[in-house]
């Protein structure tokens, strides 16, 4: 940790002193009368968390820059050189984004690694994380950095890490690489060295071209349908079974990694009628034609639904610019194009998965779906239909990645898992990696399409089959940005409200029981013995309260890991869409009365 905590000292040390380079203290030195903004980027230290750093790019200590990236990669080597030479062998893996500084601060990370004793793998272009997570498990490496602010804006960039699982750091191996980032007092103390002299050591390599074949192998041996009439070749299809596929794709990369790797699936497994948006085909830190690269938000398809209306498209999808989150919208019979939300592709997903891998017997019988807490509740009565057993994790893959050690391939462990997904557009089926993964969802849900399409249905009308048995399910997400200091302060204040001052209900939505992830336990709220103990939780503690609530319906809250935001989740049933699209408006304003009225 820096000798001196006051923001105005530490800031004072970084605009006086010749290590820091004369860009950086330029960009201070322009700051120099404004309090409130020297406070904001040097209050605090950018926080570890979430397996990485994630912030606004700029000067500061609460700043992405080359020298927070030097002090998480110090911490990093740290980590590894405490576990022996054998895991400083084993080496980090190293890939990055599009975005801006994101090849500079990949880079920087080498320098500090090689400078260390740690041998790196640099890859030497854009790569997507699904692939980052792979090549830790294939080279036998002892941890994987990616250089991404995945869907934030185009101010932001990150820094994430990946343990020997090519799952994100868990919650324990980032505490302790955050104590030994914490140990370094001055930045100056750092080793580092040029990328010239890496690669002449020895040290540092770029990354075989076969571990990126073997990654797609292991995407395509995830499939669970294809053509009676197909006939593999060479790992994929020859142009003749191509043209059997008449599914019509629009796909954009928003800028970002995927380009490359979703084209080349698509081919690989015969889509042979995909459609580029050449606006968004190239990368673009600016992300110059979108408000921030999020397909999560319907705005970033306004290019892609141009062009599936001209090409007459059957879908359109995008992925973010790491790849691990994909959005779709499909034309409906009318041949509107309709976005389908994250929990509704995976209920999709679940449902297309669980039936093929049934169908042609394999469908393990003790086979395991994952959802994070705060995603839908439809995706258990599915696996329930299946006899398959449904999981839940918190939000964030590395939970999954957790899960999967602990059920499928622990010593004890006798689980299979299958699939898994989370509301905010994130998709993993197989092992093979242990992170969200695009590549293998745009694969996945294109074969879905194109099943759905020779049987009649569109992926609406399939949705419309799954409510029909399973209940009109409905959910909503939103967030609310509480930026700085004061914002940060805000948001502990209303998660403390919310626990202190629990509410009894929502409106006409009368609490049943109240889980605090926090505390670990499940409380009855209106409980008729005054005796009864809170049920323990079979959860570590986060910082997360969801609300079981009358009339199948349910709330929860939790501040984002990675942003500055508090995110509340909603979710109904009802015995109608239109139903649940009421009940779904009610919740919302009944809770927000009940935040506002915590906020006086």
């Amino acid at each position: 940790m820096y000798k001196k905590r006051d923001s105005m000292e530490v800031y004072r040390s970084w605009l006086n002193s010749l290590y820091y380079d004369a860009g950086t203290r330029n960009e201070l030195e322009k700051i120099k009368d404004s309090r409130e903004e020297i406070e904001d980027r040097f209050y605090r230290e950018l926080e570890f968390g979430t397996a990485g750093l994630r912030g606004v790019i700029g000067a500061g200590t609460n700043r992405m820059n080359v020298y927070t990236v030097r002090r998480a990669t110090q911490g990093l080597a740290a980590y590894i050189l405490k576990q022996g030479c054998r895991a400083a062998g084993r080496g980090v893996v190293i890939a990055y984004d599009s975005r801006r500084m994101s090849r500079e601060f990949a880079s920087e990370a080498a320098g500090v690694l090689a400078a260390n004793g740690v041998r790196t793998y640099l890859f030497d272009e854009i790569k997507p994380v699904p692939l980052l997570s792979f090549s830790v498990r294939e080279l036998g490496a002892a941890a994987g950095i990616c250089i991404t602010a995945s869907h934030n804006p185009s101010e932001y960039n990150g820094y994430k890490v990946y343990g020997p699982d090519g799952g994100q750091l868990s919650s324990e191996a980032s505490a302790v690489v955050c104590a030994e980032i914490s140990a370094i007092e001055e930045n100056e103390e750092i080793m580092t060295v040029e990328i010239s002299r890496a690669l002449a050591s020895g040290l540092l390599t770029g990354v075989a071209e076969e571990v990126e074949d073997a990654f797609f192998r292991s995407v395509r041996a995830v499939r669970v349908w294809e053509p009676k009439a197909a006939k593999a070749v060479s790992g994929g299809f020859s142009a003749e079974e191509a043209g059997a596929r008449m599914l019509r794709i629009v796909y954009t990369p928003l800028h970002g990694t995927g380009s490359k790797p979703v084209r080349r699936i698509l081919s690989e497994t015969g889509f042979g009628n995909v459609f580029i948006v050449r606006e968004q085909e190239m990368p673009d830190p600016l992300f110059s034609t979108v408000k921030y690269p999020n397909p999560e938000d319907e705005p970033v398809f306004e290019y892609a639904l141009k062009l599936a209306a001209k090409t007459g498209a059957d879908l359109a999808i995008a992925t973010d610019p790491d790849c691990d989150r994909i959005g779709v919208m499909a034309a409906d019979r009318a041949g509107t194009y309709r976005m389908l939300t994250g929990n509704q592709t995976g209920y999709l997903l679940t449902d297309f998965i669980l039936e093929r891998r049934k169908e042609t017997g394999t469908l393990p019988l003790n086979a395991f779906i994952m959802t994070s807490v705060v995603t839908g509740r439809m995706a258990a009565a599915i696996a329930g239909a299946y006899g398959v057993e449904h999981v839940e994790a918190y939000t964030g893959f590395r939970f999954f990645a957790e899960k999967i050690r602990e059920l499928d391939e622990s010593e004890g462990g006798n689980s299979r898992y299958i699939f898994g997904f989370e509301e905010s557009y994130g998709y993993l089926a197989g092992t093979y990696v242990r992170d969200k993964d695009a590549v293998c969802a745009a694969m996945l849900i294109a074969e879905m399409a194109e099943w759905h399409r020779r049987n009649g249905k569109t992926l609406h009308e399939a949705l419309d089959c799954l409510y029909r048995r399973y209940g009109y399910h409905m959910e909503y997400t939103c967030s609310m940005t509480l930026k700085g200091k004061t914002g940060a302060q805000e948001i502990k204040r209303i998660m403390n409200s919310l626990r202190m001052n629990c509410p009894s209900g929502f409106g006409s939505f009368d609490a049943v029981a109240v889980k605090d992830y926090k505390s670990g336990t499940r409380r009855l709220v209106r409980d008729p013995s005054e005796n009864a103990s809170p049920e323990k939780l079979d959860f570590k503690k986060s910082d997360v309260i969801y609300f079981e609530l009358e009339q199948d319906a349910w709330f929860a809250v939790r501040p984002s890991g990675t942003e500055p935001k508090i995110k509340l989740y909603f979710g109904v049933k009802a015995e109608s869409g239109a139903k649940a699209a009421e009940q779904i408006i009610c919740l919302r304003k009944s809770v927000s009365d009940v935040l506002d009225a915590l906020r006086r």
